[in-house]
């Protein structure tokens, strides 16, 4: 089995030819960060003649959603399904990629739980021939339990999860996969985060929708039967956005790491960067961050107050690394990916690139992504990719899906602080940051799902780069921290109030100028 080259990314674009010099007093707006929200906002501020520079500490951009190339084979980090019900989100993708760059892919997930392989969706007939005629009476029976008796404590995932499935299902569908993401017992794990992925989707609902199916099925996110996808991965959509921001007069600074963000008097001044050794400092008149919250906490000079400094300390990331494995054809099969919630390993999901899109694997050949959440500098992430490579391909062979003289080459992607985590606490602390920065530092609009800390998609992350620029350039007023909070917008469209967005994305109503900003 052949390794593949280290996980260091090689560079998608050239950096901007713009060779700054010590001090640049552009004055305009920096946006720290080169993924979906940092590159929307860049997009959005040139297309209306403002002077942007954006920071990327990679040598990629895309952050999470880039595509990873290596021998030809391209890599999703993640699986990014490109569905929204935000309009001019919708609009956006098809302004910066042109159509015939999309393709239509069906969805297909499934669990792989005992050996079996469970639709996801719920069907019934399937569901009933994995489980037996016993156990999925007795899963009956627990959720018929729990409407009686429901868990007293449903502000965790376990609590959240079992009201609503039952604690058997639960046990079965639930635990062990959210687990080995997030790396803790359920138990500790905030409700948020089921709450706004599979709101709506309970047992009831789920056996309405497998014996009732209907097309089109859009009001419950973890039902759309197909989405869109860019041909060569969801990179290709931030590549295309780079080149437009450039070719604006953006200046997109690649390996340009943030070492401190300089205030005085109320107000942002400057962003200072590393960049090759060299101190280099950004004049700005407003700052867009999309760097994880806790740093940007880190990086204010002066310091924050020891009370904003420890409320940092306590907002936390899981990381995340992907083995692609080379395989014959033979070997794929037709799901996305499928989710691993058996614990005798330690796998949490493989993607299937070829079902993605056909243009990211080869001809005769596919290639498997099996993903590991995990700690950085645990034992996982610090394992060499031989090592790595080795682990992946037992664990394929365990579950029954490939044979270890089957993998032809592998390669191994690590991603630093993939996911917010959603712990005991982690609200208030981001309260505190929250209120700190909109006293201390008005003009620095944290965005995106790492520059909230919270579980934004990426159609959530990019309107939040949205409505930020319309705060910035029109002083609209937007609330972003709304954007996937709201409870009347949670997953479903309201149709009677014509606002409503769909999968946890208000579109705000644009405020009076004078309205000032403020967090609900």
């Amino acid at each position: 089995m052949a390794s593949g080259h280290p996980a260091t990314l090689e560079e998608s674009l050239p950096p901007s030819p713009t060779d700054p010099s010590s001090v640049t007093a552009n004055g305009g707006t920096v946006v720290i960060g080169a993924g979906p929200a940092g590159l929307t906002a860049a997009y959005a501020l040139t297309k209306r003649g403002a002077g942007v520079t954006v920071l990327e500490a990679d040598t990629v951009v895309g952050g999470i959603s880039r595509t990873v190339e290596r021998d030809g084979w391209r890599f999703d980090i993640g699986g990014h399904r490109f569905f929204t019900k935000v309009p001019v989100v919708e609009e956006l993708w098809h302004e910066i990629l042109p159509d015939d760059e999309f393709l239509l892919r069906p969805r297909m997930s499934r669990i792989y739980y005992d050996g079996k392989l469970f639709d996801y969706p719920l069907r019934a007939s399937n569901a009933l021939k994995n489980l037996g005629i016993i156990e999925a009476v007795k899963c009956v029976l627990s959720y018929l339990w729990v409407r009686v008796r429901p868990p007293k404590d449903q502000s965790t995932l376990e609590g959240w999860v079992a009201a609503r499935f039952g604690w058997r299902l639960y046990r079965t569908f639930f635990k062990t996969y959210n687990e080995k993401v997030w790396g803790v017992p359920a138990s500790e794990i905030s409700a948020d985060w089921a709450a706004q992925r599979i709101k709506n989707l309970s047992l009831v609902s789920a056996v309405v929708n497998a014996l009732l199916p209907k097309r089109k099925q859009t009001n419950i996110t973890t039902l759309i039967e197909e989405f869109q996808y860019p041909k060569l991965g969801p990179g290709l959509m931030w590549e295309r956005a780079h080149e437009h921001v450039v070719a604006r007069g953006g200046d997109v600074r690649l390996r340009a790491r943030v070492q401190s963000i300089r205030h005085d008097g109320g107000r942002a001044t400057a962003v200072v960067t590393d960049e090759d050794g060299r101190e280099v400092v950004y004049a700005a008149h407003d700052v867009v961050s999309s760097m994880p919250l806790p740093q940007l906490v880190f990086a204010m000079d002066p310091p924050a107050p020891d009370h904003v400094l420890a409320a940092a300390r306590q907002l936390s990331h899981r990381d995340f690394l992907t083995v692609a494995l080379v395989l014959p054809e033979s070997a794929s099969f037709p799901d996305n990916w499928i989710y691993i919630h058996s614990p005798e390993v330690k796998v949490g999901r493989i993607q299937n690139f070829g079902s993605w899109s056909p243009y990211l694997v080869k001809d005769g050949m596919t290639c498997l992504g099996l993903e590991y959440f995990v700690f950085q500098g645990d034992a996982l992430w610090n394992s060499p990719d031989e090592e790595l490579a080795t682990l992946a391909a037992k664990e394929l062979a365990a579950l029954g899906l490939a044979r270890i003289d089957e993998v032809q080459a592998a390669y191994v992607v690590r991603m630093p602080k993939a996911y917010p985590v959603y712990d005991e606490g982690y609200k208030q602390a981001v309260d505190v940051i929250r209120e700190w920065i909109a006293q201390a530092v008005p003009n620095v609009h944290p965005v995106g799902r790492n520059g909230m800390h919270k579980y934004n998609n990426q159609d959530h992350s990019m309107l939040t780069a949205l409505l930020t620029v319309e705060n910035i350039l029109d002083a609209a007023g937007h609330d972003v921290w709304t954007v996937n909070v709201e409870e009347d917008y949670h997953e479903e469209q309201r149709s009677s109030t014509g606002s409503g967005t769909g999968r946890d994305a208000p579109v705000l109503p644009r405020r009076p100028v004078e309205e000032s900003v403020s967090a609900r």
